[in-house]
């Protein structure tokens, strides 16, 4: 339970900290980072995030897994690995049926356009298939929600260097060409690894491949990790830019 819940605080921490999902406690997850150490106390903090605890709960159960915060689990949704392929079809379609259809409304169907064609549960599906950012991309001034998608989405990248409690590191920029979504050639953005002396990691060097999340240095990556998201988001945009395209809205 340990491993897991932390490793989730990761991910979750920064969006919270913004007042976006999750519990109202922000500090606690930054404290439990830094002690290292889980309890009870934050297996609740993540039951709390609703809009990531039901993916959890639908991987574990198509792996035969009993723990939502079992570690593979956490890495799947947050970063992406097979666990995420036996997830069936039809069971992620009855998933997204039950949460999303009368959210959805009208966009419903270009959703439920991506599971057959390669939708999974991760963040990234999420994000380019579930939020209304994508659609509002083609709606007008698209600085906003290119700017919300590029945040949202889990990002890998390098660390350049490290200067107190923030880092620069070199990822692939998400770009918006008026027609599709991409990833742009490697560039240098500023992150944030720690605040006020407390972090979920305990060094940060530079060289360290590491994943991002609105502006936040979540984790320290291996290369093959950093690839698998690099995979599972080109294949997340491949189905938002098919399921969004001019066609398909008509």
């Amino acid at each position: 339970m340990s491993a897991g819940a932390l490793l989730f605080a990761r991910y979750a921490y920064p969006p919270n900290a913004l007042g976006y999902c999750g519990a109202d406690d922000n500090r606690t997850l930054l404290e439990y980072g830094e002690a290292g150490e889980s309890d009870g106390g934050l297996v609740q903090l993540a039951r709390s995030f609703e809009g990531a605890w039901p993916y959890l709960e639908l991987i574990a159960g198509a792996n035969g897994i009993d723990d939502p915060l079992d570690p593979r689990v956490v890495e799947a949704y947050w970063v992406g690995s097979s666990l995420l392929d036996r997830v069936d079809g039809g069971s992620l379609a009855f998933h997204l049926d039950e949460r999303f259809r009368k959210r959805a409304g009208r966009a419903w169907d270009l959703l439920a356009t991506g599971i057959p064609d390669g939708g999974v549960p991760h963040h990234d599906f999420h994000v380019f298939g579930v939020y209304p950012w994508v659609g509002l991309l083609r709606s007008g001034d698209a600085t906003e929600p290119l700017r919300v998608l590029e945040s949202c989405r889990i990002t890998p990248g390098r660390v350049l260097a490290v200067e107190g409690e923030e880092a620069t590191v070199l990822a692939e920029p998400l770009l918006w060409d008026g027609r599709r979504l991409r990833l742009g050639p490697a560039a240098e953005r500023r992150a944030a690894w720690r605040r006020d002396g407390l972090g979920f990691l305990p060094d940060l060097r530079p060289g360290d491949w590491v994943s991002l999340h609105w502006d936040w240095v979540c984790d320290r990556l291996r290369p093959a990790q950093a690839a698998t998201l690099t995979r599972y988001t080109r294949r997340m945009l491949a189905l938002a830019n098919r399921a969004s395209a001019p066609a398909a809205l008509a």
